[in-house]
């Protein structure tokens, strides 16, 4: 008796397809349990995350496999059971992963099993220490300033200087004229004229 392939039904074939690109839209993901949650609450999570460019959205499981097994993204299929919540990110991930864990503190039924960031699997543990450190945002503001400092302080001394010539006047903007100039030298005296020779 010959054995049939087993067929996956065209209404999976197109839930796959629309996880898929969905996901393909967004280039880090992290992955929580969402179980003993409130609909206030996730909703409160969805808002938050929106804000850093994040959307916060359920798959079902198998049909989020296959679609990142497509992607090349096969290695997270071990967050992928129970009840899981991705949130998809467009910009950085650091940030995303930040309101996560700060909505940990107030919801602890929330729990981040994992992520995938700039190519790389991260596990529980590494993707809270990769929330604690500073954005990509707040790393070029830390920069600017550091940058924008010096040049602060030189804008401050040169206002300073042109503010004090002002009250002076113009007179102090050039040294007097007799300041300024030196004296010129005092011309040699002209050398006598030579005797002419006495004639024979």
């Amino acid at each position: 008796m010959a054995i049939l392939a087993k067929k996956i039904q065209p209404s999976k074939t197109q839930a796959i397809e629309e996880a898929k690109k969905v996901l393909s839209e967004y280039k880090d993901f992290i992955f929580v349990e969402y179980r003993g949650l409130t609909v206030e609450q996730i909703t409160k999570l969805r808002h938050s995350l929106r804000e850093k460019n994040t959307q916060f959205k359920v798959f079902k499981n198998n049909f989020a496999r296959i679609a990142f097994d497509e992607m090349k993204n096969g290695s997270v299929s071990q967050y992928l059971s129970g009840p899981t919540a991705i949130a998809m990110i467009k910009e950085d991930a650091n940030e995303s992963a930040k309101v996560l864990f700060d909505f940990v503190k107030d919801a602890p039924s929330l729990v981040v099993k994992g992520a995938w960031v700039e190519n790389e699997l991260y596990d529980a543990e590494k993707i809270e220490a990769f929330a604690k450190l500073p954005g990509k945002k707040q790393l070029i503001a830390m920069i600017m300033s550091a940058i924008n400092g010096p040049a602060r302080k030189l804008a401050g001394t040169l206002q300073a200087y042109v503010e004090k010539l002002e009250k002076e006047g113009p007179a102090a903007a050039a040294p007097k004229a007799e300041e300024a100039a030196p004296a010129p030298a005092a011309e040699a005296p002209a050398a006598e004229a030579a005797p002419a020779p006495a004639a024979e």
